[in-house]
């Protein structure tokens, strides 16, 4: 892989968009059923770039992650098309809306969430570091922002886009975020002790 992609997943301010998440992606990846060679590389590409620029103040990581991507890619020999297929898919991580009849979006996207619906602990060690990442945003603030992010999942019809995925996980997302949203109340009401 390009040294500076390798770097950027080791930029002290990240606690959570780390190498380990791409490790965590990749080997979801390689598990997923009935992908042609291409699709894999595809999104082999996508998961390693996705997160590539990851500034916790700025609101452009995605856009400018894919442009890293349309710009390493070719001198890896991606085609052309390959390289837009790519962009395209980083972009969908913005927003996790993927369209009907994205399978790729659907299966890049599902893999980029799947941390929602881990095992209690790794899912509350996840949410633990992505607060650490925004440790400049004061807690009041984080507590709305992240109850409001948290709130769109839940309200969502479905959390993940591929639903070979969500049949098998959705659940255990939905109870994770869930519990984390309780939390999230339980530090806003005056006299009460974290839960």
């Amino acid at each position: 892989m390009i040294p500076q992609l390798e770097r950027a997943y080791d930029e002290p301010h990240r606690r959570y968009h780390t190498r380990r998440h791409i490790d965590d992606c990749l080997t979801r990846l390689a598990a997923w059923p009935d992908l042609t060679g291409r699709e894999v590389r595809l999104l082999t590409w996508a998961i390693w770039w996705h997160d590539a620029v990851y500034d916790p103040k700025a609101a452009d990581n995605e856009a400018r992650s894919a442009d890293l991507a349309r710009a390493d890619l070719p001198r890896l020999g991606a085609a052309p098309a390959d390289v837009e297929e790519v962009v395209r898919l980083i972009l969908l991580t913005a927003g996790h809306h993927v369209p009907a009849g994205d399978r790729l979006g659907a299966v890049l996207v599902s893999i980029d969430l799947s941390i929602l619906a881990a095992d209690p602990a790794a899912y509350d060690a996840y949410a633990q570091a992505v607060r650490a990442e925004y440790a400049h945003v004061p807690q009041d603030a984080w507590r709305r922002g992240r109850a409001a992010v948290l709130r769109r999942f839940l309200d969502a019809p479905a959390i993940f886009a591929d639903p070979g995925f969500a049949a098998a996980h959705e659940a255990d997302a939905r109870a994770n975020l869930a519990r984390e949203l309780a939390s999230l109340r339980s530090l806003s009401v005056p006299g009460q002790a974290p839960g």
